[in-house]
């Protein structure tokens, strides 16, 4: 039987809705925030802003400024401790631990039930849509998804009969899922929820080996140390030796391009297709729904009112989803059924096209480095990375960067920390053709660099083996959905991973 034959139209019929909504971008984005408006009306934030007048977007944004974490931080610890009404309708039980503000805390955002069914759950089942839509020749659904989540552990000390749940996004979606996803979907809860990383990788593994994995979705670097694990555990030299049926992996959080050549090398490519989404903790955004082009059709219907910050312009007052303009870089801002209003995300998206509306992820507000004035950012380093492994034949799993500055006898120049799967076989000549690949995919910073004057050509330091796991373990943010920051306009990060590194 074919199962996914059977499913698909369920799913088509979404992608009609999606169609409609994308038609009138306008249209759509006022209905949300009206929505939305009416529905927190009687919340302390709802009657601290009067949103029972509120009546169009710009009585909204007069009445509402831009509000980032630290500023609802009070509201939310409230929510926390059991408080209703505060931000959302009702009480909320659930919150995604996110990374750290300026304050140094940790974000704790509110999933609530508005949110896991208008947002998260609704983008998961896009996904699906999206590629069953594009692959009708699919059996997605005739075998086992493979979900890489987190967990439960938190930095909270929760009051005794707390009936709060504070951990990664994906355990509080794994845990609330409708029992029947979990019929088509691996590990169990049991594992899948593990906070121990040390004892959930081999759990993991062991639990997927014996499966008929025809999906994957999680992080790239996370899910490549998982296949590897598989290869290891089964002496297979191919997953597709493991999971025949393998077709697609879901994948987001970080840029895939680095890590493209490395999931070739393993999974028959041939078999293999991939879509990229736009996942965070605050919510489901975007998902690609193209062959070949990376670009991320934005979930318009979601639950989800979006304004953009012109990068060009970080003074500049937000505009709305229709008023973005092709080909420009923005800071992303979110109003959304979680309760959070005007919320600046710290992810900066490329408009690719307007109609219907698709984004590419550029980077975060506070990843990049502008040290001499060479404003280089995330989708940069990615680019020019793999550019540079293509022409060098070397793998990289993992690296950030972050400025050297200017000293008595030392030019100003960036430092890459790199861990290498496969390290270059002439590393001069891989730091120069680096250097040369960032100088076309940034042309502020290839001005900076022209006569090798004002900004020394970049250098590489090689991590030993193991060093990112080991930082983010030091950090307590090992895991599955945790990333390492691609940039940094200082050197804090950096030292800190330095010295784990041996180097003085």
């Amino acid at each position: 039987m074919n199962l996914t034959k059977i499913i698909r139209p369920y799913f088509i019929r979404r992608i009609r809705q999606i169609n409609a909504a994308a038609s009138d971008t306008e249209a759509t984005q006022r209905g949300q925030l009206q929505d939305l408006i009416h529905e927190a009306r009687d919340t302390v934030w709802g009657r601290d802003h009067g949103y029972g007048s509120i009546s169009n977007y710009n009585d909204f944004r007069q009445r509402v400024d831009i509000t980032p974490y630290e500023q609802i931080r009070p509201m939310v610890m409230r929510m926390i401790a059991g408080e209703p009404d505060i931000l959302w309708p009702g009480h909320t039980r659930r919150y995604a631990q996110s990374s750290g503000t300026s304050d140094g805390k940790s974000k704790y955002i509110p999933v609530t039930q508005a949110s896991l069914q208008r947002n998260h759950y609704r983008g998961g089942a896009d996904v699906v849509a999206h590629y069953l839509r594009l692959y009708p020749d699919s059996r997605i659904f005739d075998g086992r998804s493979f979900i890489l989540g987190g967990s439960f552990a938190n930095e909270l000390n929760l009051p005794a009969g707390s009936h709060a749940k504070v951990g990664d996004l994906s355990a509080n979606l794994i845990e609330a899922i409708n029992p029947l996803a979990n019929m088509v979907r691996i590990p169990s809860k049991r594992i899948a929820l593990m906070s121990d990383w040390h004892e959930k990788l081999p759990a993991l593994i062991k639990a997927a080996a014996k499966a008929n994995v025809t999906n994957i979705s999680g992080v790239p670097s996370w899910f490549l140390t998982v296949l590897r694990g598989m290869l290891d555990y089964t002496g297979a030299t191919q997953i597709h030796e493991i999971w025949p049926n393998l077709e697609v992996f879901f994948h987001g959080g970080i840029s895939f391009l680095p890590y493209r050549d490395q999931y070739d090398a393993i999974i028959d490519p041939t078999q293999m297709r991939y879509l990229e989404t736009y996942n965070a903790s605050e919510g489901f955004f975007a998902v690609q729904d193209t062959i070949g082009d990376h670009a991320m059709a934005l979930q318009i219907d979601g639950g989800v009112f979006y304004e953009f910050i012109p990068l060009s312009q970080p003074s500049a007052q937000p505009v709305p989803a229709w008023e973005v303009q092709k080909g420009e870089i923005y800071a992303m801002v979110i109003t959304s059924c979680n309760g959070l209003w005007r919320y600046p995300l710290g992810d900066t998206v490329r408009i690719e096209s307007t109609n219907p509306l698709r984004i590419t992820i550029a980077g975060r507000t506070k990843h990049f480095i502008n040290a001499f004035g060479e404003e280089v950012m995330v989708h940069n380093t990615d680019a020019a990375l793999a550019n540079a492994c293509a022409r060098c034949g070397c793998k990289v799993l993992n690296y950030t960067a972050a400025p050297v500055y200017t000293s008595e006898g030392n030019r100003g120049h960036h430092q890459w920390l790199i861990e290498f799967a496969t390290p270059p076989a002439d590393m001069p000549a891989f730091e120069a053709i680096l250097d040369e690949m960032l100088t076309r995919e940034n042309s502020d910073y290839q001005a900076k660099r022209n006569g090798d004057i004002f900004l020394a050509r970049l250098t590489v330091t090689t991590a030993r083996p193991g060093l990112f796991d080991d930082w983010l373990e030091s950090t307590g943010k090992l895991g599955g959905q945790r990333k390492v920051p691609r940039l940094s306009n200082d050197r804090k990060l950096i030292e800190s991973m330095l010295a784990l590194n041996g180097n003085r």
